[in-house]
């Protein structure tokens, strides 16, 4: 009788955290791996292995922004893709809704609707970014990166820094 205690008592504590983690993933912060060379060289700078095995840059992913959409100019966020929406996507954030932007490579100027974000990696040569799929809805935000936590050597707050010259002041 004894040993059943013991048992139910487990299932019940690990239940509860369990629920208790999904809650605060879902609601507040995670973890998010970044895999990929789109923010090269803020995240990934230089493609190390632990036993033959890549070590990607692994971030807290804060969700406090998503109320009222709480972004700046700057901010590294993650999004799901406005082309498949199972894929996640991390990009800074280049202008907001109202801003006029300069399109890179182009003479083209826009200025971004009301409910939408420009993003674009830092690695321009190798990205899928609003480039690619024009401004995107906010609603697709999923968090901001505000702190890499992962490899230890790495560890630190996410830069939260702005090309020059690309919003235009129309």
């Amino acid at each position: 009788m004894g040993a059943l205690n013991f048992l139910w008592d487990t299932a019940k504590k690990t239940f509860t955290a369990g629920l208790i983690t999904l809650t605060v993933s879902d609601r507040y912060a995670s973890i998010a791996p970044i895999r990929g060379l789109s923010m090269h060289p803020t995240f990934n700078p230089n493609k190390s292995t632990f036993m033959g095995l890549p070590v990607d840059d692994r971030v807290l992913i804060e969700k406090f922004c998503l109320e009222k959409y709480k972004v700046s100019h700057g901010d590294v966020i993650v999004f799901r893709s406005p082309i498949n929406y199972k894929e996640k996507h991390i990009k800074r954030v280049i202008a907001l809704p109202g801003d006029w932007i300069q399109i890179p490579n182009s003479y083209d100027t826009i200025r971004i609707p009301d409910g939408h974000c420009w993003v674009e990696g830092d690695n321009s040569a190798s990205t899928l970014d609003s480039r690619s799929f024009g401004p995107i809805p906010l609603g697709l935000l999923q968090g901001r990166a505000t702190h890499i936590v992962w490899p230890p050597r790495r560890v630190g707050k996410v830069e939260q820094k702005m090309p020059e010259g690309r919003l235009r002041p129309y």
